[in-house]
């Protein structure tokens, strides 16, 4: 089925658009989320604004059982009545999406969180890559959530990482200041060079000068979708190992080294300050004792 948008749905959310085409806005959900939509080519979110003049191109909805996922693997490294903190291995994806409807975290986290306003991201108050490993905040009640989401626009979190960088950037610590959104060339990435910008704060400071590589210590202002991997590339030194802004491979990795290590915070209800490590993973521990040549520390 193709669709050509008239000028006067500009505006309009993609799923709302196909819901009468196609029967029901949970069907056109499905549709966008199984993957089965193009928007002049191209996949995109339900929540896309459509500009008017795009051409859609939906496929059929096979009506066959989906294959059974297993349930996505993870760790609790604090929980209460109110919040949940989860290491997060790499590989896991945070909630259900375009191309990921399955074996999500928050589907293993079912009745334990919740909170905000997409049933499809319940308890999340921040999200990390698919193969991004660490810790990751999770509410556990709609009161809980908006404190969280608060403290986090207020910038009262603190989410630190671990990433190992190709070359050495010309400054021990600095900040990337750059605004971030879709690139203009590859869609499925973010970059500076972008028509839509939006606010993008990045600070880094080294940890481990290595032969050919460096360890970097990096806190986030902001929370844009790959903004560490996007910023640090654009500053000429992408994440080792990262198939999308880097090089896949490096070190014998399988994924990017990137790391949420610490995560530090003060508790919604009680006030008293929160603060939580996840050690480095054992296939990131390998590649830094590749980069370096010698048997790395693995209290990093």
């Amino acid at each position: 089925m193709i669709e050509v948008v008239p000028p006067e749905a500009a505006g309009t959310r993609l799923d709302v658009f196909l819901a009468p085409i196609v029967g029901s806005r949970a069907k056109a959900q499905a549709l966008i989320e199984n993957d089965l939509v193009r928007v002049d080519g191209l996949a995109k979110q339900k929540r896309y604004s459509l500009l008017g003049g795009e051409t859609i191109e939906v496929q059929a909805l096979s009506e066959g059982p989906r294959p059974e996922v297993p349930p996505a693997k993870f760790e609790i490294a604090y929980e209460d009545d109110r919040l949940i903190v989860v290491n997060k291995p790499a590989g896991v994806v945070v909630h259900p999406g375009v191309g990921n409807r399955e074996g999500t975290l928050v589907q293993a986290l079912a009745g334990r969180v919740a909170g905000g306003n997409d049933p499809d991201r319940p308890g999340v108050v921040h999200r990390l890559d698919r193969d991004t490993s660490g810790l990751l905040l999770l509410a556990r009640d709609e009161a809980t959530m908006f404190a969280l989401q608060e403290a986090l626009r207020r910038r009262d979190i603190t989410r630190e990482y671990v990433a190992l960088v190709e070359g050495r950037p010309p400054a021990r610590r600095g900040t990337i200041d750059a605004p971030l959104g879709r690139d203009r060339r590859t869609r499925t990435k973010m970059s500076t060079d972008t028509d839509d910008p939006h606010e993008a704060v990045t600070h880094f400071e080294t940890e481990q000068a290595l032969p050919d590589d460096t360890l970097l210590r990096v806190t986030l202002e902001t929370g844009r979708t790959h903004q560490i991997r996007a910023h640090l590339l654009a500053i000429g030194h992408p994440v080792a190992g990262d198939p999308e802004y880097g090089h896949a491979g490096r070190h014998g990795l399988s994924r990017q080294f990137l790391h949420a290590q610490r995560l530090a915070f003060k508790h919604p209800e009680t006030g008293a300050p929160m603060e939580l490590r996840a050690p480095l993973p054992e296939d990131l521990v390998k590649a830094l004792r590749q980069a370096s040549g010698e048997r790395a520390d693995q209290s990093v």
